[in-house]
């Protein structure tokens, strides 16, 4: 199967890494992410889908790295909701002051919202990549059907919309 190189695909793969980089990630919430319970091929993976978009513009992506890298996704927004939530506030020192201060409790307040808004763009992404893979799969098993991590995407990305 040749790599994705959809302009749609690959457009929309840059926009969920900003608002990963920008909304989620950030410095004042990445201490607390890195204490979540997620393995280092989950935090490999979602990092090559948030961090790595060069490469997916110029050499195109294979359809099965992307979908282990949207089902890792969906783990991390599973994990991070269930985890992080309610507590968030209080997983983080308090160091910061002025301006700093403002934006980190920004950060908290927003994390639910902006996580929401990540699984959406991470679904959006899973149906895009899903009707290409039918498109192309030309009277064969689609690929995802032969992928057994990506059985619960939808559920995990749906889940408990509650942070």
């Amino acid at each position: 199967m040749h790599p994705v190189q959809d302009p749609d695909i690959i457009s929309l793969i840059e926009r969920i890494g900003e608002h990963y980089r920008a909304n989620i990630a950030n410095r004042f919430l990445r201490p607390v992410l890195l204490q979540l319970p997620l393995d280092k091929l989950t935090w490999d993976q979602l990092e090559t889908l948030t961090e790595k978009i060069d490469q997916f513009k110029y050499q195109g992506i294979h359809m099965d790295e992307l979908y282990r890298q949207i089902a890792a996704a969906a783990n991390f927004v599973y994990i991070a909701r269930r985890e992080m939530g309610p507590a968030l506030k209080n997983r983080l020192i308090n160091t910061a002051t002025g301006a700093d201060k403002v934006l980190r409790n920004m950060a908290i307040n927003t994390f639910s919202s902006n996580v929401q808004v990540f699984a959406d763009m991470i679904n959006e992404l899973f149906v895009s990549v899903v009707e290409l893979d039918k498109a192309a799969a030309k009277g064969r098993k689609p690929l995802y059907t032969q992928m057994p991590e990506v059985d619960t995407i939808g559920k995990r990305l749906v889940g408990d919309r509650h942070l």
